[in-house]
């Protein structure tokens, strides 16, 4: 059940290209466990509402990915 858990290096850190994380950096560091994670309400919001990234919406499994991950208290 343990390998079922979503978590930030396996799961969540890979639906960030490196062209995001420059994107991002003068906010935060998408790369970054400690700040994805102080950021996580705000970055759902704009994934989920599709402006972010800039270049195109995720699609719907990478929102409820993040979404889950979110909702589990954001495991490392």
């Amino acid at each position: 059940m343990e390998q079922d858990a979503v978590g930030y290096e396996r799961h969540i850190r890979p639906l960030f290209r490196e062209k995001d994380v420059s994107s991002m950096a003068r906010a935060f560091d998408l790369a970054s466990y400690d700040d994805v994670r102080a950021h996580a309400d705000s970055i759902l919001a704009k994934v989920a509402d599709g402006s972010m990234p800039c270049d195109g919406a995720w699609p719907q499994d990478r929102v409820d990915l993040f979404r889950s991950w979110v909702d589990a208290g954001c495991p490392a």
